[in-house]
């Protein structure tokens, strides 16, 4: 059974070919680590197991489920539970991208199949957000007056014991946003780039970000749409709904704004895990070589940037120590998938007199709309409790929770009552000139 593909497998030969990497080692199944197949490690079912998937993909494509069984609705329940987190990218000896087979899965089950209402709604959320954040108050009043969450859930299936993210009046624009001058000439210029979720609902974290790398010495240009119209996204929203052809048009606005620097070597940095590890990951298979040039070559997040820059001996910044004595940090899932998580303790380190202990724990749950679906509610909180949220509650009251993932952060608010934050901000309020 061949398919019409929407990303390009050409490097692995086709879509058939990166299936049949899964050799049935069932690495996936072991308990002993903290991050392979989270939804596996909470359910124990073997349908919800990288294996399992693939081998179930594997007999759609050769047609032995039948002709309709890729894009039938068994095949999507065997796909629903993948939270795209690539913990089997790393994790597996044969390096199954599970994350990305359910990226093209749902891009052919929806050429079938109309979005549903909540689909639409998350994945066009970078289309709709400017003019979402003008009625902020409006949209803002879901979380405060009874009865609406109920509303949600029912009209939408947006689970009634979330609260949704705030939308922000004061978002981050950058068009009219002026990044402040440099502090010590290094001579050096980086490009931030803002995405989504930083900038209509956590504005602070690129302000922080920017306080930083201006504090560094770094010129930062932020990026921005060539046609100076809406804000630019990398289109991880799309690609999760299977919408390839949108994420590849917001994509290509990306990079056609980014690119410019990354030729001249110019570092692009991101704030938002999922986001930034787009460009290093699925720009290659969304757009031609020449479209995405060497941007993923200078993708990185701050913490890898402020990291890279002190190994180099480049990093002018100065720390002084902070409130907090005790910082506890969990990882987002692509941090730990593409081997971030050294970069965000050595800059977490540079702070003085900070103790920093790591959470080991896998998929906080959320990842990204899944934990808002009220039918993944109770399977995203049995995530969190494998190991994150009990470690959050066990910790001092005055230790700092730090993670840099936007549901990272929404998943442990809602599971401990502890607020957490980004990086960004933890070396902003550690500047020795705020």
């Amino acid at each position: 059974m061949g398919t019409d593909t929407g990303l390009d497998w050409s490097a692995w030969g086709g879509f058939t070919q990166a299936v049949e990497m899964c050799n049935n080692n069932g690495a996936c199944r072991k308990f002993d680590t903290a991050v392979m197949c989270p939804s596996y490690r909470a359910t124990r079912d073997e349908q919800h197991l990288t294996r399992g998937r693939a081998n179930s993909l594997r007999l759609a494509l050769t047609g032995q489920l039948g002709p309709e069984a890729l894009t039938s609705k068994e095949m999507y329940d065997t796909m629903a539970l993948c939270v795209g987190c690539k913990g089997c990218k790393r994790e597996c000896p044969t390096g199954v991208d599970m994350a990305r087979m359910k990226t093209e899965f749902l891009h052919q089950y929806h050429k079938v199949h109309a979005l549903s209402a909540k689909e639409r709604l998350i994945a066009y959320l970078p289309r709709y957000a400017p003019i979402a954040s003008r009625v902020a108050p409006l949209l803002n009043l879901r979380n405060r007056v009874p009865g609406l969450s109920r509303l949600s859930e029912r009209l939408l299936g947006i689970s009634a014991r979330r609260p949704l993210p705030k939308w922000r009046t004061d978002f981050f624009d950058p068009r009219r946003e002026v990044a402040p001058p440099a502090g010590p000439d290094t001579g050096h210029d980086v490009v931030l780039f803002v995405d989504t979720f930083n900038m209509y609902f956590e504005p602070e974290n690129a302000h922080a970000a920017i306080a930083v790398l201006s504090s560094a010495g770094y010129r930062v240009h932020l990026a921005q749409a060539p046609d100076n119209q809406r804000p630019l996204c990398c289109g991880r929203t799309f690609l999760s709904a299977g919408l390839i052809n949108e994420a590849r048009t917001e994509a290509r606005r990306l990079a056609q704004a980014i690119r410019p620097f990354a030729e001249r070597g110019v570092a692009i940095v991101g704030l938002e895990p999922s986001c930034l590890f787009t460009l290093r990951d699925e720009l290659a298979v969304l757009l031609s070589r020449d479209e995405a040039g060497n941007i993923a070559e200078h993708a990185l997040l701050l913490e890898e940037f402020l990291a890279r820059e002190q190994e180099r001996g480049r990093l002018r910044l100065t720390l002084r120590p902070i409130a907090a004595k005790r910082v506890l940090l969990h990882g987002h899932c692509h941090q730990k998938a593409f081997g971030a998580m050294g970069a965000v303790q050595r800059a977490l380190r540079m702070i003085p007199e900070l103790q920093l202990s790591v959470i080991e724990s896998g998929c906080c749950g959320m990842a990204g709309a899944f934990g808002y679906d009220a039918e993944h509610f109770d399977i995203s909180m049995k995530m969190g409790e494998l190991a994150l949220l009990p470690a959050i509650r066990a910790s001092d009251p005055d230790t700092l929770i730090v993670a840099d993932g936007t549901s990272c952060r929404q998943q442990v608010r809602d599971g401990t009552g502890r607020p957490a934050v980004h990086v960004a901000r933890v070396l902003q309020s550690a500047l020795a000139k705020p």
